[in-house]
């Protein structure tokens, strides 16, 4: 084989292999003023690949998407792995609006957090399916949580809830969150016009224009929700845990712009220094494969 030849065999070799190598820093520590950790990320490849189709980074807008719709994150408290979502169609103390409600896709890993309170309002208690007679006159009662009375009377003292001037016994509250195996929450099979949703009381239990607004959702890491070592000593290096291939394994993301199946080491770069690290290791190995296939052919 000469020299031409072997040229052209080893551009083959580095064409084929650098790509799946070599890529470009994708996966950011932030989404505008929101820190991303393992398992979100901000983009395919990034984060675990279970929860990508349903946390979205888009022009450093954190957001969570389901059949219902696509929901603003406002924060993620890591420590006990909830993420809160604000749904501007529902309604406050401050605002009152028509709403068709808030669901969970059946296949997410996520669920409704303990705290968060849903009260549905304006709901038809002659017809609405969380209405029950039991025969009497004026007899209709919630099939929802008794307790939350307190919730209803106080939203209903707020001056934008009281313009719908209905009575307190058209809201209706889940606490803890019960929606069924298909966490659906349709609000025109209800019969209800709008809802609200609460996941804190600030301290402030009497004060309804305190409270804390919005939906918490728990979230696992995976069935034992044990946070995988690999992306842990990922984070240590300086590296984001992310995912690639056709079986979607792990990979980490460094800052070098290069993609590891371990993690990243802090130090001079493979373009200015021969200092090894596991993505070098690599691609020394490839090109004396690459070599020692030439030398055999000769």
């Amino acid at each position: 084989m000469n020299f031409k030849k072997s040229s052209i065999f080893i551009s083959c070799i580095v064409f084929i292999f650098l790509p799946s190598l070599i890529t470009s820093q994708s996966c950011q520590k932030s989404c505008g003023n929101i820190p991303i950790k393992y398992p979100f990320g901000t983009g395919p490849g990034c984060g675990d690949p279970r929860f990508q189709p349903y946390v979205i980074c888009n022009n450093q807008q954190l957001s969570f998407k389901t059949h219902t719709g696509c929901y603003p994150v406002t924060s993620i408290d890591y420590n006990n792995q909830v993420l809160y979502i604000n749904d501007p169609s529902m309604s406050t103390c401050a605002c009152t609006q028509p709403s068709k409600g808030f669901s969970l896709d059946g296949n997410a890993p996520f669920s409704f957090n303990d705290d968060t309170v849903f009260a549905l309002l304006d709901c038809a208690t002659d017809s609405s399916p969380i209405y029950k007679s039991n025969g009497g006159v004026n007899s209709t009662f919630p099939m929802c949580d008794s307790q939350g009375a307190p919730v209803c009377s106080l939203l209903y003292s707020c001056q934008a809830i009281s313009r719908l001037n209905l009575p307190i016994s058209t809201c209706c509250v889940y606490t803890p969150v019960d929606l069924g195996p298909a966490f659906e929450m349709d609000l025109e099979k209800l019969h209800c016009s709008s809802y609200s949703a609460l996941y804190g009381f600030n301290g402030q239990e009497l004060n309804p224009q305190a409270w804390k607004y919005g939906v918490g959702l728990k979230y696992k890491f995976n069935f034992n929700n044990e946070y995988p070592d690999m992306c842990e000593s990922c984070e240590k290096s300086n590296g984001v845990c992310g995912y690639g291939g056709p079986y979607n394994s792990f990979l980490c993301n460094c800052p070098s712009g290069f993609n590891t199946s371990s993690d990243c080491f802090l130090g001079s770069s493979w373009s200015n220094s021969f200092t090894t690290v596991p993505w070098q290791t690599d691609i020394l190995l490839i090109i004396a494969l690459g070599w020692f296939m030439i030398l055999a052919l000769m």
